[in-house]
């Protein structure tokens, strides 16, 4: 496999692995180095259903995204997205509707370099760089106000991402959610530790791997996951193993697949605080550059 000719303009790391790039490599994309993929090697070799695994993180993507924009919700904050490369959000959505939005946010300056790259000349899709913790500087950015009307239904997106940020993300889960107008959904997908016996070993394996990551993982029990949608109402199925959201007809369970736990919440409140008297979800056009409203934070 030939490398990518890598952005002149940041320091890649390449003295070490790099977790978004090894998540590309899983996915079949072409935006890796060796030593991302010698990483993710050894990671496959130790726990074979890796792959599998950030495959159905991507399959629950992509259904969720198109369940979201199926129901009107033109509008996407994908935060943590790493490289939008195989199946990527704002090809799935426009799938359904080609005029949705998309903004990516990553703190990864790699990732942020190679999305630029992906979606120059796009003006209906943004990159922004920064920490999804910083939801102010997320919900300020020139190219978050720009895309996205906060008046109207959004969709954010934290699709296996949670588990590289340690500590208690309760509350930073919390700041999104109360920006958010009624019919907004939180799609959201996590590892746990709460494994049957038989993947608790490949499970360990996996975590000692990206510990030489500068993206160390931080598993969550299923209690503590249920927690971040707060007061959102689950959609049907609810909380499951994340292959079997909504799965396609035909899809049996994947054992490699129940340590991650996937769910899709909805904002249900009659009223909101950032919602304008007489709003509606019908889809509006708006300018890339006037974008709407600002979330108050």
């Amino acid at each position: 496999m030939t490398d990518p000719q890598p952005p002149q303009s940041v320091d890649l790391g390449l003295d070490q692995p790099n977790a978004a790039r090894m998540y590309d490599y899983y996915l079949g994309g072409s935006h890796n180095f060796a030593q991302d993929r010698e990483a993710a090697q050894s990671l496959v070799r130790v726990a074979p259903g890796i792959i599998t695994a950030a495959r159905g993180n991507r399959s629950f993507l992509h259904r969720a995204v198109c369940a979201a924009a199926a129901e009107g919700i033109d509008q996407f904050l994908d935060l943590g997205s790493g490289i939008p490369t195989v199946g990527n959000v704002h090809d799935i959505a426009r799938g359904v509707n080609p005029e949705a939005r998309v903004v990516y946010v990553d703190c990864d300056p790699v990732a942020v370099t190679h999305a630029r790259v992906l979606v120059a000349g796009d003006d209906r899709v943004g990159v922004v760089h920064a920490d999804l913790r910083d939801v102010a500087v997320v919900l300020e950015d020139p190219t978050t106000v720009g895309l996205l009307d906060f008046t109207r239904p959004v969709a954010v997106l934290m699709v296996a991402v949670l588990h590289f940020i340690a500590g208690d993300v309760t509350n930073v889960v919390a700041r999104y959610r109360q920006i958010l107008a009624p019919d907004s959904l939180l799609v959201l997908s996590h590892g746990t530790p709460d494994h049957p016996p038989a993947q608790r070993d490949a499970a360990a394996a996996v975590a000692e791997v990206y510990t030489r990551t500068p993206t160390p993982v931080c598993l969550r029990t299923r209690a503590e996951i249920s927690r971040l949608f707060g007061d959102f109402e689950l959609l049907t199925p609810g909380l499951v193993a994340v292959d079997q959201w909504r799965p396609e007809p035909g899809i049996q369970p994947d054992p490699d697949l129940c340590g991650f736990l996937a769910g899709v919440g909805i904002q249900r409140r009659a009223s909101h605080r950032s919602r304008p008297t007489g709003g509606n979800r019908a889809p509006q056009r708006i300018s890339p550059r006037k974008g709407g409203p600002r979330p108050t934070l």
